[in-house]
């Protein structure tokens, strides 16, 4: 089903009748949410840039885990990131995890919202993993199905994210860059493009990461997610990347994010640090120094257009 010839169903509240005010993100850096900095992050003064959250660690009705997130929501924008929808897997999408994820949509109004091109489910099993999927014309069908469904549920268009892989199928039949481009196409949805992913899949099997960059449909892009990786072995004694959101963002990483940026100008661009957390200063220096980037991108683009 085409997103322009879908009814989506509204949802939320009445513009005049929002909780939270609305903050614009482009051209903003943002970071992941982890309550053990919401102490440091309310004692700052100033904007922020945007926080990104995944959505499956508040879908409780309450309790301390919304306590915090609406103290840093009344403040700025947030993103919500799901995990474990499982758009990628062959069964139909869980209607209750469906169902508490568009009330965090109402209840929240995020600026993004996004999902991974992954699946993580088997029966009444979901797995603690986001696994790669063959790029066919068939998973294609269900994958934008999935997305039609979930889009029409929430009543706004996702972001759907590249991901990190370790195997690559014998029977897909298309190009990573033409799977997500189409998928867009067809269900309307954006593009999360996230760098470190590309660097860590490309590096892992042997291609360019420029070269994956330069095919991606980057006019679809609507949000960047930047993150650290862990080297490793395989047992064949080669380089093995692992997506780990463990450390900060390596150089190579930072350069690809510099090049994108040139040709995307200032889409959102969020830093994730999801294991061995530090410090508050230590995730915060990883935002400004994309802001930096930002900031140096836009006022080329403002001087650019200054001379004619």
């Amino acid at each position: 089903m085409n997103a322009h010839n879908r009814t989506v169903a509204p949802v939320g509240k009445a513009s005049a009748d929002l909780r939270f005010p609305s903050y614009p993100v482009h051209g903003l850096a943002g970071t992941s949410f982890k309550p053990e900095h919401l102490s440091a992050i309310l004692a700052e003064n100033g904007p922020q840039g945007f926080f990104e959250i995944h959505a499956e660690n508040y879908m409780g009705a309450g309790g301390p885990p919304h306590h915090a997130l609406e103290l840093v929501r009344r403040d700025h924008p947030i993103s919500l990131h799901g995990v474990c929808m499982s758009l990628g897997g062959p069964q139909s999408l869980n209607k209750d995890h469906l169902r508490r994820f568009r009330e965090l949509v109402i209840r929240y109004e995020p600026a993004l919202v996004s999902e991974h091109l992954a699946w993580s489910t088997h029966e009444n099993t979901y797995l603690n993993d986001l696994l790669p999927l063959p790029y066919t014309s068939a998973t294609l069908m269900h994958v934008c199905d999935h997305i039609d469904e979930m889009q029409t549920a929430i009543g706004r268009p996702i972001l759907l994210e590249n991901p990190s892989t370790y195997v690559l199928f014998a029977e897909s039949s298309m190009s990573e860059t033409d799977f997500m481009g189409e998928i867009a196409k067809r269900t309307g949805c954006g593009l999360l493009l996230d760098i470190n992913n590309v660097f860590v899949s490309a590096t892992n099997h042997g291609y360019s990461a420029l070269d994956y960059l330069a095919d991606f449909p980057l006019t679809k892009v609507g949000e960047i997610h930047l993150a650290g990786h862990a080297e490793q072995t395989d047992d064949e004694g080669e380089q093995l990347l692992i997506d780990s959101h463990d450390g900060p963002v390596a150089d190579a990483v930072w350069r690809l994010y510099e090049i994108v940026i040139g040709h995307c100008g200032g889409v959102p661009s969020l830093v994730e640090w999801d294991s061995k957390i530090p410090d508050w200063p230590v995730l915060r220096a990883e935002a400004v120094a994309a802001q930096a980037i930002l900031d140096r991108q836009s006022q080329t683009v403002g001087k650019s257009h200054a001379a004619r």
